[in-house]
């Protein structure tokens, strides 16, 4: 008995086949293994660049298992080129982490969820909250304090990154030329015209590695650089927790414990005020209320409390040009995305087309 051969597949048909093939490996790998990111600002200058591409790794710390199922492939908070929204937030399924190669250490750079977007308020699923990257450097049961810029973690000072800028006010006798400010690697973010003084002296504001510190203080037509002081934060946005403003600041905050899993506290109004927004917001609790110093969680008053996650606390190495964990707080274990690896692409925005790609960064790993 004869059987009619299968009928071949058109073109087009083949071609949406492969289309659809290429979606779904390509949403399997970045959501499993490895995910592309782009540095957008210059919280981690000069250890990374606005412009590097980074090659992220999901498996160090374990992939998290999808939460917000009605999504657009490959795509994160909006259409590409558009303000439209790219998922629907009406199904929200449980998360969970698979098992990693091993925990956030102390003092690597890690991308995650921001917490509290401070500056887009928009609420949104976990796993569609801003990404950022960060340096870690506390994990959870650390107690951290900064003294005079100096980072101190469980009473040992942490040396600053290699790379690690802060910023400085610079008198010079005249307007600095560009092409001088360009010369010593320094662009638009890295500093400020301020405007001339009382005695017609130009003055900049300039966030400045210890190298480049000593490059501009050698100039001749440099007049003097100081430290800029603990009084300039970032336009008001207050510190956390909210009750240290104006006791703690960006350069001399803390002491601070970390929460750890399985950590008990005394509930009271000292540790409610460090801790009392982050059980109500990340700890999966489902009704939770802080009323009068008190920890009701499903009506009842919990007087001792146990942290149900890991917490971090992330710093940018520009440390006076980062909305980090001084200012939203701990970055809770569900919030991790994963560790990145190496820049495979870096583009200068602000040179001409000859110079665009930074070709020294290519494959570079990242510290």
């Amino acid at each position: 008995m004869k059987t009619d051969s299968p009928k071949p597949k058109s073109k087009l048909r083949e071609w949406r086949d492969s289309v659809v093939f290429a979606v779904v490996v390509a949403t399997l790998f970045r959501w499993s293994l490895a995910e592309a990111f782009v540095i957008p600002t210059s919280s981690m200058e000069n250890s990374l660049l606005v412009g590097d591409y980074l090659l992220v790794s999901k498996i160090h710390y374990g992939s998290r298992t999808p939460r917000t199922p009605l999504q657009i492939p490959l795509t994160h908070q909006k259409i590409w080129g558009t303000e439209i929204p790219s998922y629907l937030d009406w199904i929200q399924l449980p998360s969970y982490r698979l098992p990693g190669l091993r925990k956030v250490e102390r003092g690597e750079p890690v991308v995650f969820n921001v917490p509290q977007d401070l500056l887009d308020p928009t609420d949104r699923p976990i796993d569609l909250k801003t990404y950022l990257i960060k340096r870690c450097v506390a994990v959870a049961g650390d107690k951290l304090e900064i003294k005079n810029k100096q980072l101190i973690v469980n009473g040992t000072p942490v040396p600053d990154p290699a790379n690690a800028k802060y910023s400085y006010w610079v008198t010079s006798s005249e307007v600095i030329n560009k092409r001088n400010l360009a010369k010593l690697h320094l662009d638009n973010e890295d500093y400020t015209y301020l405007g001339r003084n009382e005695d017609g002296k130009a003055v900049y504001r300039m966030l400045l590695t210890v190298n480049q510190f000593n490059q501009v203080k050698s100039l001749a037509y440099v007049l003097s650089i100081d430290e800029e002081d603990d009084r300039h934060e970032h336009g008001g946005i207050p510190l956390f927790p909210s009750l240290m403003n104006g006791t703690w600041s960006r350069d001399n905050y803390g002491p601070l414990m970390i929460p750890q899993k399985g950590l008990s506290i005394n509930v009271n109004d000292l540790t409610l005020s460090a801790y009392g927004e982050i059980i109500k917001k990340y700890e999966g609790h489902e009704n939770v209320k802080i009323h009068n110093h008190s920890l009701l969680i499903d009506g009842k008053e919990i007087t001792q409390y146990v942290f149900t996650q890991d917490y971090y606390f992330m710093m940018g190495d520009n440390r006076h040009n980062s909305i980090d964990s001084r200012y939203w707080g701990f970055v809770p274990e569900n919030h991790i995305v994963g560790k990145p690896l190496l820049i495979w692409m870096s583009i200068d925005q602000e040179t001409g087309w000859l110079h665009k790609i930074r070709w020294e960064r290519l494959f570079s790993l990242i510290r």
